[in-house]
């Protein structure tokens, strides 16, 4: 089974993109204000010829910079995700969704926390607008809007343009259907169950939040940094000290992390259940 994180920002259409690709209802729209960067749920999707995906729906960033709390909560949640994905074979697909309009900072700020930071450039990304039913041509926006986004160094393996609103009529409900298709074939394209997930390596979440320090208006306290690693992440205060200086880019000698591991996800910071979102 296929791992695919989708990500972007609250209003891009992340919870109809999983609809759409499901064919029902499976990913209620909530709040992503009322969730923090970084906090996911994840979502068994079957397609029709059998193939199987699961997908990760992600909370971004929401502006260019973060609080300093923000980014406390985001370490916790980035552990959570980043042990979970290696449980179940790394991460196969990112789908960067955006809506269809200008290119923003924060847009750019959530490509880079993903595709350069989390994933190191390794894992192919793909884009998929949405809201794009009033196009005479859906693709039409990305002939138009291609050079923006290599302005802003928003690069992709394949794209799909698409409206995910289901509750369209007329010529505009025969787009949601072509809108399914389009999207499948950009994610059965780039994306299949015989690729080798991406899973990191020594040090992943280490390098995670520390390169994520550049969005944190402010500098972290150490004390904070490692009061969340052993409270929220479960790691003993000597192996939170040796990320703290892998964060620092310290070279402390062979670590704990290195020789061991990660120690388990806590059960309080591991992936939100479908039933969950719905009572937040």
């Amino acid at each position: 089974m296929a791992n695919i994180v989708i990500f972007g920002e609250t209003g891009a259409g992340k919870s109809s993109v999983i609809n759409l690709m499901a064919d029902r209802e499976i990913a209620h729209i909530s709040l992503d204000s009322r969730r923090c960067t970084l906090h996911w749920t994840e979502y068994p999707i079957t397609l029709d010829n059998g193939t199987r995906y699961k997908v990760f729906d992600t909370v971004g960033l929401e502006e260019p910079r973060l609080q300093t709390q923000d980014y406390l909560t985001a370490i916790s949640n980035a552990y959570g995700l980043i042990n979970t994905l290696k449980e179940r074979g790394g991460v196969d697909l990112l789908l960067f969704c955006i809506r269809g309009g200008r290119v923003t900072a924060t847009m750019q700020s959530n490509y880079r926390l993903f595709f350069e930071f989390l994933c190191e450039e390794k894992v192919p990304l793909a884009l998929v607008v949405t809201n794009l039913e009033r196009e005479a041509r859906m693709e039409d926006w990305y002939t138009r809007n291609v050079g923006h986004l290599e302005k802003y160094n928003i690069r992709s393996v394949g794209h799909a343009c698409i409206t995910a609103a289901n509750l369209l009529d007329g010529r505009h409900r025969d787009k949601y259907e072509e809108s399914r298709g389009i999207l499948r074939g950009v994610i059965e394209a780039h994306c299949n169950e015989f690729m080798e997930g991406w899973t990191g390596g020594q040090g992943w979440l280490a390098s995670s939040i520390s390169k994520l320090v550049e969005y944190v208006a402010g500098r972290p306290k150490k004390t904070d940094i490692i009061g969340v690693l052993t409270k929220r992440c479960g790691m003993t205060k000597e192996v939170a000290q040796q990320v703290v200086q892998q964060i620092r880019g310290e070279n402390p000698p062979q670590t704990m992390i290195e020789k061991y591991g990660h120690p388990p996800v806590p059960s309080d910071v591991r992936n939100t259940s479908p039933q969950q979102v719905r009572a937040l």
